[in-house]
């Protein structure tokens, strides 16, 4: 399920204030609901809104749709010429024939490498989850 990082705070305190209105006041439910509508309230007084909608995002953003792949080479030759041209930046992953490879700095001297890092889609057909 995708969330809606762009919620509207006030729409989101008027449903909270009308859940809390069906607990005892002093109740832990009561003491959960205020504390969430008091933290988001201060999100906002203290103008870090668009920071705590990318925080959401970024939480509720499965890890399939969150990896980017910055190049795609049918071969590792392509992939190494690529590299060699200084064109590549530590940290973005690629597609090699197929498979996901992180570019990383080389262990002795300068330069980056390829280290196999497997993209979401290949441990999601190697490890499937569980359809129950």
């Amino acid at each position: 399920m995708k969330y809606n990082q762009n919620f509207d705070v006030d729409s989101v305190l008027d449903i909270l204030r009308g859940v809390n209105e069906k607990y005892q006041e002093g109740s832990p439910e009561d003491e959960a609901l205020r504390i969430a509508a008091v933290a988001l309230f201060y999100v906002r007084e203290t103008q870090k809104l668009d920071e705590y909608r990318e925080f959401f995002r970024a939480f509720y953003t499965p890890a399939i749709d969150y990896i980017v792949v910055s190049q795609a080479f049918a071969t590792r030759a392509e992939a190494d010429e690529w590299l060699a041209s200084g064109k590549a930046t530590e940290g973005e992953r690629v597609r090699i024939a197929g498979e996901g490879f992180r570019v990383i700095p080389e262990r002795k001297g300068t330069g980056l490498r390829f280290l196999r890092t497997p993209l979401p889609e290949e441990l999601m057909k190697k490890y499937p989850p569980d359809s129950e």
